[in-house]
């Protein structure tokens, strides 16, 4: 009998109405010039650019009806290959959503989930009016009717760890006191920057305590320091980073060595790499678009 094929598929997903940010989808694009070359299908989601019309809060989200359509293409996209596994180049968070939704219904709801960053995104609309900040809720199967209709298998609590997240400041109480009384009702697990400067055994361990051979990873880079990698939402060098912040404390080579040594114990089948905004390169884009000859409107 012979063996079914292994598919791997990469959904490139420049999604930037989720944290309503529009460099993301530049910062996807040029992550998709970074990226090694695929080896397998590769299906690029077409979003409508920002064209300088603010987004509508929809029913308590915003963009809401720009989302829902860019999931179905999502849908299509992965039904048009049934994949084995997925990555997905975005964007903003919310590009996790329905690959890992697919992903753990296609294992039979044993997928494990390592929520790599610096926020747990687990808000819901009455505390958040952004959908990039309830995927990871979603995918637990709590918070808004709309999108918990793309998860028909709720990964299991059990099966969450949230890696280098930092706890939310005195300034955002209402935030902060959400995180925690949801952590502890769903008792999920976490382990801080500090815990896995030198160790990944905090997710090692939680792995292990799953039995799950399946691992999906969502790789937010704004769990990195930005001392050490700018291009995160927070470095903007004309934006003072805002007071109380809990940006990123960990540095590639940790991300990379923890990554690493999960893939180690388990069968990584989805990784999401979000959430790139590469401010120097967008200056200089739009830097050389305003020069005399080569920019716009000059010949």
């Amino acid at each position: 009998m012979a063996k079914p094929v292994e598919t791997t598929l990469r959904l490139l997903f420049p999604q930037w109405q989720g944290g309503n940010n529009p460099p993301y989808t530049f910062g996807s694009e040029l992550l998709e010039w970074l990226a090694p070359p695929a080896d397998g299908p590769v299906e690029k989601i077409e979003i409508v650019p920002f064209d300088g019309t603010p987004l509508k809060n929809e029913n308590g989200i915003v963009g809401r009806t720009s989302l829902q359509s860019q999931i179905e293409e999502v849908h299509r996209a992965i039904d048009k290959h049934s994949p084995n596994r997925i990555i997905v180049l975005g964007g903003d968070c919310g590009v996790s959503l329905a690959p890992f939704a697919y992903l753990n219904k296609h294992y039979d709801g044993e997928l494990a989930v390592l929520w790599l960053d610096t926020h747990p995104d687990i808000m819901t609309p009455d505390i958040f009016q952004n959908a990039h900040a309830m995927v990871m809720g979603s995918l637990l199967g709590e918070g808004d009717p709309d999108f918990l209709k793309n998860v028909s298998h709720p990964v299991k609590p059990h099966n969450v760890m949230f890696a280098g997240m930092r706890k939310t400041g005195a300034e955002w109480a209402q935030i902060r006191d959400f995180e925690a009384s949801f952590f502890e009702r769903l008792q999920l697990r976490s382990a801080g920057p500090e815990e896995l400067a030198d160790t990944s055994a905090p997710v090692i361990e939680w792995l292990k305590s799953t039995g799950a051979r399946k691992v999906a990873i969502h790789f937010d880079l704004d769990v990195l320091d930005p001392h050490y990698f700018r291009s995160l939402l927070f470095a903007n060098p004309e934006i003072p980073m805002p007071h109380g912040t809990p940006h990123g404390r960990m540095r590639i080579d940790q991300v990379t060595r923890v990554l690493n040594d999960v893939a180690d114990e388990a069968d990584i089948v989805g990784l999401t790499i979000a959430e790139h905004m590469p401010w120097d390169s967008l200056n200089l884009k739009n830097m050389l678009q305003d020069l005399p000859l080569i920019g716009r409107g000059f010949s």
